[in-house]
């Protein structure tokens, strides 16, 4: 498998002036007075436990040097070891790891799985790095953050721009070090060493049942419905087949070259093997094409940006014609869209809660690890699909109790689940 074969897209975010950490600690002081949280525990949780940035040597494939810059932030462990995938791209910095490691702290708590959050992530073109280049940069990286990731400490996994093979150079790397072999210290791998019938699709799939669940709510037939997919990465482009095989018409999908739209519906496998063979999704002729910006406002009546953070803004906000938005990937609604979108009715599945089926699955990929006894792909989805639909039923039932958005309440179980855990561990010595 070579570079281009990477799961994940990356599209130009929007403009907006907040910083991805500045969000989400946003998201995160919105419901603090709503909880009544006690102050201490407040300033616990709006900061990260533990931040590395490291700064390491590559040996590129002519025989020069080329220091790269990573990161692997831990934001809380109060509830478990932390977990959190690992990201390559040229825009990765420390803030948006930093977020990005907070959001994964209230998913985990959300659907009651027993983990903190973190996160990882290398600034760099994984694009333009040969395979040999990139596995030399994946050991390297691995080794510098070694000290503070393992199966009882922190757990990391895919994310934009990795995929099973570089978890396979993160867990034998790791396990070198050790010198044995510890499948449970990194989720996402490839089956035949440890890795989980399910994972690859987890996150798609998850996004499929609340969808579903959304529908339902709301009176809105799957069958039938005309869904738009932002970014035909692993996630996006998993999502959009098990929605057209739940029912769904998919009238408009992108990637990072653009986007294309058909009101009667889209062929996904042709479009997969249109932008397999051409490199893009614009190389399927049965649609018409688009701006990447335009696939956000266009005509349906379900939207997943499942692309980058900061899509949904002030800017276009108004001009979204979902009547459902279905977070795919995370932070990709500002906080003021969001306030935008909930005056105009749209019910918007928060990230926290749409895209936690990939933590889900990995957390039944280190269980199975830790105990060497695997199940079926039938079993991991039947688990998957009753976990994130108990999670959407119990959000909704706090949204209806409280008065507020799905946002909200999904922040509010969240946040309560994690000071929970120092309201009862209490603070050491």
């Amino acid at each position: 498998m070579g570079v281009h074969g990477m799961t994940g897209v990356q599209e130009a975010p929007a403009q907006e002036s907040l910083g991805a950490y500045e969000i989400a600690v946003q998201q995160f002081d919105a419901v603090v007075e709503r909880l009544q949280l006690d102050p201490g525990i407040a300033a616990i949780l709006r900061q990260p436990k533990r931040e590395l940035s490291v700064n390491f040597p590559v040996k590129m494939d002519d025989g020069s040097l080329h220091v790269f810059t990573g990161y692997r932030v831990q934001h809380n462990m109060i509830r478990g070891p932390a977990k959190g995938g690992i990201r390559y791209g040229p825009n990765v910095t420390l803030d948006e790891v930093r977020a990005l490691a907070m959001w994964m702290t209230w998913k985990c708590a959300v659907v009651g799985i027993p983990f903190g959050g973190a996160k990882g992530g290398v600034c760099c073109d994984p694009k333009a790095l040969s395979l040999r280049e990139l596995e030399n940069l994946t050991r390297r990286y691995i080794s510098e953050i070694s000290l503070v990731i393992g199966p009882e400490i922190d757990i990391p996994a895919p994310d934009m721009n990795t995929n099973p093979q570089v978890m396979a150079w993160v867990m034998d790397t790791y396990s070198m070090q050790k010198g044995y072999s510890i499948p449970a210290c990194v989720t996402g791998k490839p089956v035949s060493i440890g890795g989980s019938e399910g994972r690859l699709e987890a996150t798609g799939r998850g996004i499929m049942a609340m969808a579903r669940k959304a529908c339902q709510h709301t009176g809105l037939p799957l069958t039938g419905a005309r869904v738009a997919v932002q970014g035909f990465g692993n996630v996006g482009s998993v999502a959009a087949r098990a929605l057209q095989q739940a029912g769904a018409t998919i009238v408009g999908l992108s990637d990072m070259d653009g986007a294309i739209y058909n009101e009667r519906g889209i062929d996904i496998d042709a479009a997969s093997a249109a932008a397999k063979e051409h490199g893009s999704l614009v190389a399927y002729r049965q649609a018409q094409r688009l701006g990447n910006a335009e696939l956000l406002t266009c005509a349906c009546d379900v939207l997943v940006p499942a692309a980058v953070e900061n899509q949904i803004t002030a800017s276009n906000a108004d001009r979204i014609q979902a009547r459902i938005v279905v977070e795919g990937a995370n932070g990709p609604t500002t906080p003021s869209a969001d306030s935008i979108l909930r005056r105009r009715g749209v019910l918007i599945v928060p990230d926290i809660l749409a895209n936690a089926g990939g933590v889900t699955v990995s957390y039944f990929e280190w269980v199975q690890d830790l105990q060497s006894f695997f199940w079926t792909e039938e079993e991991i989805n039947a688990r998957l699909f009753n976990i994130m639909e108990r999670a959407f039923d119990s959000v909704l039932a706090l949204s209806l109790r409280e008065g507020v958005d799905l946002r909200t309440a999904a922040y509010m179980q969240a946040v309560s689940k994690v000071a929970e855990g120092y309201i009862v561990r209490g603070i050491y010595p």
